[in-house]
């Protein structure tokens, strides 16, 4: 166990404390090897049999290593390779989930490990709540802050839907592995974190207004992550293994921020709300998937520039609404705290991922559709839905 997880396992032990729901996340890991301390981890637990998750690129990062290391400890692990759509996609979808869960037994499967990011993290932890099984967590890019969610974002019929799931009991984050993922998943990663600016402006907000439920610790614990990532976005660009150490303990501060609220309000507003739309947008038009977390830092960057030019310049999408006149005096004091698109973009360069719409891809045409209706894919009382909802 490194330093610099140390306020991390803090965390968890108030997470036990005020979740007991997840008692059960109690083992972190984030060093150069951690990956080979998995089977005595598993024997310590009596977890035989595991069925090892993974697609055809994180399997040769990881799962290969893995597979040999549990063979030879005897656990007999099995394997499972979740297949990409016909454009090349690997979804967190019904097909995928049904795959996963053909393959577990329910009289043999001691557990299910999850090798790789974002999405094969969901399909993961969705199959293992719906099959009681506990499941692993071991990421290879520092890409996401949803490793130790209990939260599951699955593709419905086209449509975004998050699922109650099970948050892992175990993350074996190996820094030998992270330091040689891709720059992109990498940026993704400082994309997600960039991402806190506007979730938790708009979680203050959504306070204020609709009474949603606020917690002053969760939301500084997030803060705190967000931080230590900005103040290190050099390291984070290099690809330092103190830039990766310092991006994917944020990370995971970040869902274990989430754990301790219970809800993805910490991490999750309304650049969250666009990153779905986009992703619904390009899934019905076939085309392939942007990766999660550089949809979120340009979504931010935008969703920024929006509520400052609201706020600050009198400038809205439509007329000014009621509910949004009587709060703009407060979200002018938060939007301090909160860059500009400009200095959103520096960072997201500095990082190595797509700094603007047009390095991400995403068109005009889709970008202020999902301007419009973005609002509406969560129940969640951002300033983005005030400034829209009003007006329809």
């Amino acid at each position: 166990m490194t330093d610099s997880l140390s306020y991390a396992r803090r965390l968890m032990s108030q997470l036990r404390e005020n979740q007991p729901t997840f008692s059960e996340l109690l083992h972190m890991q984030l060093e150069s090897g951690a990956l080979d301390d998995i089977p005595a981890f598993l024997k310590r637990r009596s977890l035989s049999s595991p069925i090892i998750v993974a697609d055809a690129n994180t399997f040769e990062a990881a799962g290969t290593r893995l597979m040999d290391a549990l063979v030879d400890e005897g656990l007999e692990p099995n394997l499972c390779i979740i297949q990409p759509d016909t454009i090349g996609n690997v979804v967190a979808d019904a097909e995928s989930i049904l795959q996963l869960l053909i393959e577990v037994k329910p009289e043999r499967t001691g557990c299910l490990i999850a090798v790789g990011s974002g999405t094969i993290h969901d399909i993961t932890r969705f199959a293992a709540h719906r099959s009681g099984k506990p499941f692993i967590s071991v990421p290879t890019a520092p890409s996401v802050d949803g490793f130790t969610s209990a939260g599951a974002p699955i593709v419905v019929r086209g449509v975004k839907e998050t699922f109650q799931a099970s948050a892992p009991i175990a993350l074996f984050a190996d820094l030998d592995i992270l330091v040689k993922a891709p720059q992109l998943l990498v940026a993704a990663g400082f994309g997600d974190m960039l991402g806190k600016y506007t979730s938790l402006l708009d979680w203050r907000f959504s306070s204020h207004t609709a009474r949603e439920p606020y917690d002053e610790q969760v939301a500084g614990i997030t803060q705190r992550a967000l931080e230590s990532c900005v103040q290190h976005v050099e390291d984070i660009g290099k690809r330092t293994e103190t830039g990766i150490q310092i991006l994917m303990t944020a990370l995971i501060e970040s869902g274990i921020a989430m754990l301790l609220f219970g809800q993805s309000h910490p991490a999750s507003g309304a650049e969250h709300h666009l990153s779905h739309y986009w992703e619904m947008a390009y899934l019905q038009k076939g085309r392939k998937a942007l990766l999660h977390g550089a949809k979120v830092g340009v979504a931010s960057s935008e969703i920024s520039q929006l509520y400052h030019d609201a706020a600050e310049r009198g400038e809205y999408p439509y007329a000014e609404p009621q509910d949004w006149k009587q709060h703009r005096q407060q979200v002018q004091e938060w939007l301090r705290q909160v860059p500009s698109r400009e200095a959103m973009a520096s960072l997201l360069r500095q990082a190595g991922g797509p700094a603007n719409l047009r390095d991400l891809g995403v068109d005009e045409e889709l970008f202020a559709q999902s301007l419009r209706e973005a609002h509406a894919l969560r129940n969640r009382h951002t300033i983005l839905k005030a400034l829209n909802e009003d007006n329809h």
